[in-house]
């Protein structure tokens, strides 16, 4: 990676992406600048050698990359705050504020600025996220520029910007439905005789290899649940009493209520 990256707004996303790309082998801390209001909280990243700042302007005059992780209601303020170094080297935007649309970052900066819409989550911070961006007014460099970042903290899909919000549900949001899941799950564990611990490492792996499987061998879920429920099974027998409850639905009905949610 040899270009200079900003990430501007570090909070939890904003300081997970900076982590994973900290973490990729062979990427230049140097190149790194990470601005926060109050930088006390960075100051073990500073160690290591990533500048840290205060000044928002300054940071976006040094990057050929900005990231803008700010809160959405922020994100104007900012715009008008890094506008006096936007366009004189070209340098490229990527928002990934939730619900703001590329036009109206792009009203702010100009209509010929590579601008990028990204939506991480934060196993960035890990290197196991996935990201889904779309973008204007980029070249196939800039656009492999700015896939390398993601593609460094995890997995990057391009889609069409009207699909964003729904990814934001599916990928931000849906980690916390799984961390959800996971916590049930464990204290089912607990309650049928395992220690806190125990239970927990046996849901992280068990949670991780269904989704390695998932990736490895291309296959409907229903598929591999098929290898699992024999006939009179407790595995068949767990599941209808979670259907008889309503646990897809409830799924299904939670990520279309914070799609509701993220498109009023």
């Amino acid at each position: 990676m040899q270009h200079s990256i900003a990430i501007i707004g570090c909070g939890n996303l904003g300081l997970s992406i900076a982590n994973g790309l900290i973490k990729t082998p062979g990427f230049d801390v140097s190149s790194l600048t990470l601005t926060k209001r109050k930088t006390e909280s960075l100051s073990p990243l500073k160690k290591l050698g990533v500048a840290i700042s205060s000044d928002n302007l300054a940071a976006a005059e040094s990057a050929d990359i900005i990231i803008l992780a700010v809160k959405p209601f922020n994100l104007t303020e900012v715009l008008e705050e890094i506008k006096p170094a936007i366009g004189g080297k070209k340098q490229t935007i990527v928002s990934v504020a939730t619900g703001v649309k590329i036009q109206q970052i792009s009203g702010i900066l100009g209509d010929d600025i590579p601008i990028f819409r990204a939506m991480p989550n934060i196993a960035a911070d890990i290197n196991e996220s996935v990201t889904c961006i779309c973008g204007i007014n980029a070249s196939e460099a800039t656009e492999a520029a700015v896939k390398e970042i993601f593609n460094s903290i995890g997995l990057s899909i391009t889609i069409n910007e009207d699909l964003m919000e729904a990814a934001t549900v599916l990928g931000a949001c849906g980690i916390a439905y799984v961390l959800r899941f996971m916590r049930a799950m464990i204290q089912g564990g607990i309650q049928i005789g395992f220690d806190a611990k125990t239970a927990s490492d046996i849901v992280n792996q068990t949670v991780k290899g269904a989704a390695e499987m998932m990736i490895q061998q291309p296959i409907h879920p229903e598929a591999a649940i098929d290898k699992v429920t024999t006939p009179k099974g407790c595995t068949i027998v767990g599941l209808n009493e979670m259907e008889h409850h309503g646990f897809s639905a409830a799924m299904v009905k939670g990520v279309i209520a914070s799609f509701e949610k993220i498109t009023l």
